[in-house]
């Protein structure tokens, strides 16, 4: 079960980042793809073969049906409530080796919330739940916890400070983030948020530099993990950390140990890469194939 962050992202293609500043620039076509993280999990993780269902928050607008569609060929079971504020969308610029800055549009206002009897029939289905770090999720925790249901969150590029992002990194079992925010300090993020909440794992990305796990019981610095070979030249890193977090899903949910869990989160994000908007989801064949 895959609650919150669908989305459409505008990609806006460029030479090189930062972009000069100019009054105007010519770019490649500009195209639109529905997803985010949350929309990407769900997606990612159907693909490999799970059964997905996705829960959010999103407009009765021409940008929420774009959503709605890609769930239906995605076969994602989607299960919207309306938002008066609309869908979220963002725009991403892309240079061409596929790096990316996004833009991205935080619309919901601060009281939106999911009625608790819209969502807790549902999730009482679930035995993984992945909360996105939309604001309504965080009041979800509790249900969660008293379901004695598994519960990963991505906090992407948090620097260990923003107080938005502290409760989801204190009160899920599986923790994924980005070492943008942290840099060098993430080994030190990792240990704290081991030490502070309930999480068992905490993974941390870095591109083309493979990952980083810490677990529990297992030492104080966190184990290496490479990155895997894209298997064809890099288009678009837009959701190669969603990509990465299906890979690790998967693996857990399938009985594997984290460094294995890891490594297919690294082939699965490298895939990734291969095409525009978030496009290429690959399926568990394609993932466990030998290198």
């Amino acid at each position: 079960m895959v609650v919150g962050g669908s989305g459409v992202d505008t990609i806006v293609r460029v030479d090189s980042l930062p972009v000069p500043l100019a009054d105007s620039v010519l770019v490649g076509p500009i195209e639109e793809w529905p997803g985010h993280t949350g929309g990407n999990v769900a997606l990612g993780t159907r693909a490999l073969g799970l059964t997905v269902a996705l829960l959010d928050c999103i407009g009765d607008d021409w940008i929420g049906a774009q959503v709605r569609e890609r769930m239906a060929k995605g076969n994602v079971e989607f299960v919207p409530l309306i938002s008066p504020a609309g869908t979220r969308r963002a725009v991403n610029l892309v240079d061409a080796s596929g790096r990316r800055m996004s833009f991205y549009d935080s619309r919901d206002p601060a009281d939106l919330r999911m009625p608790r009897d819209f969502y807790l029939p549902r999730l009482r289905r679930a035995r993984h739940i992945h909360l996105s770090i939309m604001n309504f999720g965080r009041f979800l925790y509790d249900d969660i916890e008293d379901l004695g249901v598994p519960v990963s969150t991505d906090l992407h590029d948090w620097d260990g400070l923003a107080d938005h992002h502290r409760e989801f990194a204190l009160r899920s079992d599986l923790v994924f983030l980005s070492a943008a925010g942290a840099g060098e300090g993430t080994p030190t993020l990792m240990r704290k948020i081991l030490q502070e909440g309930r999480a068992q794992t905490v993974v941390a990305t870095a591109g083309a530099d493979g990952s980083y796990v810490l677990t529990r019981d297992g030492g104080s610095t966190p184990q290496h993990i490479p990155a895997a070979v894209p298997p064809a030249p890099v288009v678009d890193s837009n959701g190669a950390g969603d990509a990465f977090v299906c890979g690790f899903l998967y693996g857990r949910l399938t009985g594997r140990d984290v460094r294995e869990c890891a490594r297919l989160g690294a082939i699965a994000g490298a895939y990734a890469c291969t095409a525009p908007g978030s496009t290429a989801l690959i399926t568990s064949d394609a993932l466990l194939s030998p290198p």
